[in-house]
């Protein structure tokens, strides 16, 4: 009764203890998940415009485009991609539906009309679209879903076929949008004069030049406050994304010295025969090595990184570093282990043949569904094409006059101009099958060959240019680290992150004889210099949790491991004074030297200014309003640009330009003869204008959208 009477003493207490550690729980939850506190959904990918991209259906459309372009192309370039297409289309419908521009039902019909109106499925018996046919086709398609139905030479279902529609109207509306757009795009006549005249017409001039390297840079000073206001001055210069910056250092996991040893005196040992007790038979066998083996091939397969290659070859095809001495060895001979990029090779000499580097050949193709290049008039299958190829050569075969008889089911339009005759060299680009097939048989020889393009039904005609050519059989081992050079370098990573916590980073890394490497990046980022994609480090790098100073080691494949140090955070907006004080010094030291010429330039006129700053006049003919290039001086727009606001005789104020401060003479005026007509200019500005409509209308919109972009936080 005791405990519970203290217990109700202090019921107060204990609900405030509960209230808290559920708070401290709901707190500690909003932390761990950030878009509880910032808002953005982890199932939005972005919202523009209003609307939002969800990260399922932006995935799958992802997931799809990966599958179509295969893994040459990675996953944030895929992303990227993706993300570009949903967000023209959102820009785009934005638009046309604030214009109030559809597709209307005949409209629509049109457009599937000129798209498949060429397909036999919804043409009548007179060859002529049906539409009661387009009608009924997709009625089945409806009702079959999700199944596919046979359209051509494919198969579509009702979702696909919907989505083609889309694909049709979305087309449509953008070619109405853009048409609409270049019918109000033009030139005027003023403007054509004004092209006209900016070409046609000349000044000639007579010029002095201070040069801003007549005062030295000790002499102006330039403050903290200078480069703040010139970058204020001068925002879109300065105007920078969020990026940040890291140093790291690589431990690579590479063989030692020892390691390439022990692979070198592994192939050694593989040389000779030896005595292997046999657990099965219980007797000592005798194990034949590569010197006397009779099964080269399995020899070769069971105890090589690459496997066992059966074909001729020539001297370019050998590994530069032994080709000379492979070149010069008998039959029999063995050459190694030699070091050949990341092997170690050994290498025997089975035979010498003398074979053709150049050969003719005919042939006929029967290709089928899903070859290369294949026309989409193709129907047979693979097992069809075999056999119609396995019929022409037992006709051709026996009587080779009827090859030419044949070629008319051959669909190597080119070759059959040549009666299906072909020439090339060994190095020329062919299907290999197609290849070795020329090269590796004798002239007279006649034989079907598959090769991706179809079934080859190919005789040789002759073979020329015959030099020696070798068949190798190489045992390759891969130059890797052992299992102990691995270890070494994973507790060197360790001993220098322990040393990183309280030392420092470049004094450690100079010690341990490693390379500091310096990157920026932003936030979307993908690659690193020399060390490919590593989305990893640029996520560490922007999370909230990782400060300046912060360091981390992280796995990289095909290197080992890197530890890296976050040194600066530059968020979105105007450059800091430091970052910006290299290109914002030398501008402001210009101003601050055009200042202090301008103020002690004396007389009125060019040669007067020249004799009193000890400076030489020049002269510049021909100046064009297009042309900013001054004569002697450079690339000088202002300078240019002033001479044509001057009547001749009259001479200018100090002019600032890009190396100097000038002071310029109009000495003669070119006015160029009006035209009666400006047609063609107009016309051509037009073009040009009409032209580049498209990608600059939707810069502009994208531009003016409002897209709220959360791909960092949510899928890369």
């Amino acid at each position: 009764m005791a405990v519970l009477n203290k217990i109700r003493q202090r019921s107060l207490i204990l609900i405030l203890v509960i209230a808290l550690a559920l708070f401290s729980f709901v707190i500690g939850d909003l932390f761990k998940n950030s878009s509880a506190l910032t808002g953005v959904s982890q199932d939005v990918i972005a919202t523009v415009n209003g609307e939002d991209i969800s990260r399922e259906e932006f995935m799958f459309r992802v997931e799809n485009m990966q599958r179509r372009v295969g893994p040459g192309t990675s996953s944030i370039q895929v992303m990227n991609s993706v993300y570009s297409q949903e967000l023209r289309k959102i820009i785009l419908e934005t638009e046309f539906e604030e214009l109030g521009l559809s597709v209307e039902k005949d409209q629509m019909r049109d457009l599937i009309k000129n798209s498949f109106s060429s397909y036999e499925e919804f043409q009548n018996e007179d060859g002529i679209f049906d539409v009661n046919r387009l009608n009924a086709f997709i009625a089945n398609l409806k009702d079959i879903q999700p199944e596919r139905a046979p359209l051509g030479t494919f198969q579509i279902n009702f979702e696909e076929w919907t989505n083609n529609e889309q694909s049709l109207a979305a087309n449509a509306l953008q070619q109405t949008y853009y048409n609409l757009i270049k019918a109000g795009v033009g030139a005027t006549v003023a403007e054509a004069e004004d092209e006209y005249f900016a070409d046609a017409s000349t000044r000639d001039i007579r010029y002095v030049q201070i040069p801003y390297e007549s005062i030295n840079d000790s002499l102006i000073e330039v403050t903290k406050s200078d480069i703040k206001k010139y970058i204020n001055d001068n925002k879109q210069k300065f105007k920078v994304d969020a990026t940040r910056e890291i140093v790291y250092v690589e431990f690579k996991e590479e063989a030692s010295k020892e390691d390439e040893e022990a692979i070198k005196n592994s192939l050694l040992g593989l040389l000779e025969d030896k005595a292997e007790y046999n657990d099965i038979s219980k007797l000592t066998d005798s194990v034949l090595g590569f010197k006397n083996t009779t099964d080269i091939e399995q020899f070769v397969n069971a105890n090589s990184d690459v496997k066992y290659n059966d074909a001729y070859l020539r001297k370019s095809q050998l590994p530069s570093v032994a080709a000379d001495t492979l070149f010069g060895m008998s039959e029999g001979t063995i050459y190694g282990p030699y070091k050949d990029g990341e092997y170690y090779k050994l290498s025997k000499i089975l035979n010498v043949e003398q074979r053709p580097d150049s050969v003719k050949v005919r042939h006929i193709l029967i290709p089928y569904v899903g070859a290369t290049r294949v026309d989409p008039s193709i129907t047979r299958t693979p097992q069809q094409a075999k056999a119609t190829a396995d019929s022409i050569l037992a006709v051709v075969k026996p009587n080779r006059s009827k090859f030419v008889d044949l070629l008319d089911l051959s669909s190597d339009k080119v070759s059959n101009e040549n009666e299906g005759v072909i020439e090339f060299a060994y190095n020329s680009s062919f299907a290999p099958e197609f290849k070795a097939f020329s090269f590796d048989n004798k002239k007279g020889d006649i034989d079907v060959v598959e090769t991706s393009f179809g079934y080859h039904i190919i005789e040789i005609l002759d073979q020329t240019n015959f030099n020696k050519t070798l068949k190798l059989a190489t045992i390759s081992r891969k130059i890797e680290p052992s299992d102990e050079t691995i270890d070494n370098v994973f507790n060197s990573v360790s001993k220098f992150e322990i040393a990183a916590e309280n030392g420092d980073f470049q004094e450690l890394a100079k010690e341990r004889d490693l390379t500091v490497k310096p990157i920026t990046f932003k936030e979307l980022d993908e690659n690193i210099p020399g060390l490919g994609s590593q989305r990893q480090i640029v996520r560490w790098s922007f999370s909230d949790d990782t400060e300046v100073g912060d360091y981390k080691r992280f796995p990289v494949s095909g290197v080992g491991f890197v530890v890296a140090k976050l040194v600066q955070i530059h968020e979105e907006g105007l450059m800091d004074v430091e970052t910006a004080s290299t290109s914002a010094i030398v501008e402001i030291r210009k101003q601050k030297k055009a200042k202090l010429i301008r103020e002690k330039l004396t007389g009125t006129t060019v040669v007067d200014i020249a004799k009193n700053q000890g400076q030489s006049t020049r002269s510049a003919a021909a100046l064009t309003i297009k042309n900013t290039t001054l004569s002697g001086a450079g690339i000088e727009p202002l300078v240019v640009g002033a001479a044509f606001g001057l009547n001749e005789g009259e001479t200018s104020a100090p002019i600032d330009g890009n190396k100097g401060v000038y002071v310029i003479e109009v000495t003669k005026v070119n006015e160029a003869t009006p035209l009666e007509n400006y047609a063609s200019i107009i016309n051509r500005l037009s073009n040009t204008r009409r032209n580049t409509v498209q990608t600059k209308v939707y810069t502009a919109l994208e531009e003016a959208a409002d897209i709220e972009d959360n791909r960092a936080k949510t899928v890369y």
